[in-house]
């Protein structure tokens, strides 16, 4: 049902934790599931210097915080921007159907910290001009 990818960053997630001072933070949830995914990210010379996460969640939202985490380390901002739970499923080899919402969260998550970023900066980011973190999409999970 998982791929080993998807069960090696559920048991071994890389990049848990917070980051004090951290210079965008971004929090999204799925109350129906209760999946809540918290991204925080150190940006120096429009790098992602460093990120990390906490999740409160099932395996498949678990494993999808630490691969957007992987995915997006080291990428410029403009990099960042772009990740997309597609993106996220391919590199964990895979998600059930019903587990795709993870990875729609994990997406959302980074962007919500990126939206944060640049409120505290001022610092424009192509992609995000239209987005408010209130009306984000609405994720369907099944329990």
């Amino acid at each position: 049902m998982y791929s080993k990818t998807v069960m090696e960053h559920f048991k071994h997630p890389r990049n848990v934790g917070t980051i004090e001072n951290a210079d965008g933070i971004g929090q999204v949830g799925n109350p129906v599931c209760g999946d809540i995914m918290k991204i925080y990210l150190k940006i120096k010379d429009d790098k992602i210097e460093d990120v990390k996460f906490e999740t409160f969640g099932c395996g498949s939202a678990i494993a999808s915080s630490s691969m957007a985490t992987e995915l997006i380390k080291g990428k410029s901002i403009d990099e960042a921007v772009e990740l997309s739970n597609k993106a996220v499923v391919e590199a964990l080899g895979g998600l059930p159907p019903i587990k795709i919402h993870c990875s729609v969260l994990a997406e959302q998550a980074v962007k919500s910290a990126l939206y944060d970023y640049s409120q505290k900066t001022g610092r424009k980011i192509k992609g995000l001009e239209n987005y408010k973190p209130d009306e984000e999409e609405d994720i369907h999970c099944q329990q």
